[in-house]
């Protein structure tokens, strides 16, 4: 088991940044793809930003590429991701996932096989 705990929504203007944390805990596998995924509301969740343990190679979603930066701290306890220049269709509840294997890519939803429960990021205009 894997626990997920995300931190650092909040509401924020366009143009502003915000950082948020996703604590893990629990039984990791030895490789994984962590990573950020959304959810506005209406819409289905999609993928912001993931991780690959094992080379560290980033991922990131074509409209978030050069705002949002995702990272990992030393000992893999701790992610985060970085967003600046946020724009109101940023808005949506977001979602710290993991799942095991290797991926080259942000991995499906529907193969994530950990969550948090969200953190709320509203941007306004």
């Amino acid at each position: 088991q894997v626990q997920l705990v995300e931190s650092g929504g909040g509401s924020v203007q366009a143009g502003g940044s915000l950082r948020l944390s996703c604590a893990a805990s629990g039984n990791t596998y030895s490789r994984y793809s962590m990573g950020w995924f959304r959810q506005a509301p209406g819409k289905e969740r999609e993928g912001v930003a993931t991780i690959d343990s094992g080379s560290g190679s980033t991922y990131y979603a074509d409209s978030v590429k050069g705002r949002f930066t995702i990272s990992q701290d030393n000992a893999g306890n701790t992610l985060y991701l970085q967003m600046n220049s946020l724009k109101p269709e940023d808005t949506a509840m977001y979602y710290c996932a993991t799942a095991p294997g290797v991926w080259i890519i942000i991995p499906p939803t529907s193969r994530m096989r950990y969550w948090g429960k969200g953190t709320l990021v509203t941007i306004s205009s």
